[in-house]
């Protein structure tokens, strides 16, 4: 068991409620700052993959990266198995992520993004790229906290550390 979970280890069933919560909380804040950035992403490569492929000698099509944004921004079915998590997505309680995520394509804007050379454009996917995996590391450890404060919870119970009766009577009565 690392520091944290000995740290959590010693909080008390409410304390551990309240991690639990926290945790889940930021974590979805930085689900919606991970969609932000793939759908940045996925816009930036298609926009490069459209460049890419008008070098080649193919008939051009009317097709323009507004029309072809449904396409761009589907989910494709994952080839990676995890475990199901239910999280409620929705904009963040802060602005924070939205002006991050903005931050983050510099000057490189999604509205005019054929004004910018395509070394701007990678560097941009670039900057992207790299701050996603970082938010995915975080969410992960908010994963991993809320999912060992589960585990503790459940295992109080079942120790019978901790009791149903307890909760039930530090809820206030219904009115």
């Amino acid at each position: 068991m690392d520091t944290t979970e000995t740290e959590l280890a010693g909080l008390g069933l409410a304390e551990l409620r309240t991690v639990r919560r926290d945790a889940l909380e930021q974590e979805a804040d930085l689900s919606y700052l991970r969609r932000l950035l793939q759908g940045r992403v996925d816009i930036l490569r298609a926009e490069l993959d459209r460049r890419t492929l008008e070098l080649r000698p193919v008939p051009p099509t009317a097709e323009t990266l507004l029309h072809r944004l449904p396409q761009i921004l589907a989910d494709s079915p994952s080839h990676v198995r995890q475990s199901a998590r239910h999280v409620t997505l929705g904009t963040p309680r802060g602005e924070q992520y939205q002006e991050q995520a903005d931050a983050l394509m510099g000057d490189v804007q999604l509205a005019d993004l054929a004004a910018h050379a395509s070394a701007e454009l990678l560097a941009a996917l670039d900057r992207l790229t790299e701050h996603e995996r970082e938010v995915s590391g975080r969410r992960s450890a908010l994963q991993r906290t809320a999912d060992w404060c589960s585990a503790e919870i459940t295992r109080r119970y079942r120790e019978g550390e901790a009791r149903v009766e307890d909760l039930l009577m530090d809820r206030p009565a219904a009115e």
